[in-house]
């Protein structure tokens, strides 16, 4: 396997369109050509991306993250200040397909989605608060949802807060810690990336 720490604004695999080729993934099997992907962090977030090298290490990799043996932790800065200590947000989500990428919370057809959170600090100053998160599940842009919903969205956030995502010259979201087995000896691996914000 492979871990690298994505820096933000990077995509993790290709996009479309030729201007979109450069990612992660892309500079990663340069170097480690067998490399292949297991799990993604949206462009704007940096942190922890782990690369399974050969087939048999993806299967084995994308069946620990399918089946929730892979402990993810996240740090983010979040709009406001937070009033509990530490909480869940339980709230099913689904695309919003008229207005993709978004996601959106749907208690009729959504996927169930837990988030579990702590809080690091607040700074009464700027009206913002540091969050320890904790996804459960792995949906697409969980974490943004989740925050963004309890009225509590990540600091330059451009697609769940566009009205003040100028406030940063990025958004304040890192893949801080992941543990996983390892592919082939399945031996616990703790993984841990300095937050850079």
């Amino acid at each position: 396997m492979v871990a690298v720490d994505k820096p933000a604004g990077m995509l993790s695999v290709p996009g479309r369109g030729e201007h979109k080729r450069d990612c992660a993934a892309l500079r990663v099997a340069q170097r480690w050509p067998n490399a292949l992907i297991v799990h993604r962090l949206d462009m704007g977030t940096s942190g922890l991306l782990v690369f399974a090298r050969g087939a048999q290490a993806q299967r084995t990799m994308s069946m620990s993250f399918a089946g929730r043996s892979v402990h993810k932790r996240y740090e983010a800065v979040v709009q406001g200040l937070v009033a509990q200590d530490e909480g869940e947000i339980d709230l099913p989500l689904i695309a919003d397909w008229p207005n993709r990428p978004l996601q959106k919370v749907d208690h009729d057809i959504g996927k169930p989605s837990l988030t579990r959170w702590q809080v690091m600090s607040r700074d009464e100053a700027s009206g913002r608060t540091r969050l320890s998160l904790e996804p459960v599940t792995g949906r697409s842009h969980q974490l943004r949802v989740h925050l963004m919903s309890i009225g509590h969205p990540i600091v330059g956030d451009e697609l769940y807060d566009p009205v003040r995502a100028a406030e940063s010259t990025r958004m304040l979201l890192h893949a801080c810690e992941l543990r996983l087995p390892h592919p082939v000896s399945g031996q616990d691996l703790m993984l841990q990336s300095t937050v850079p914000f």
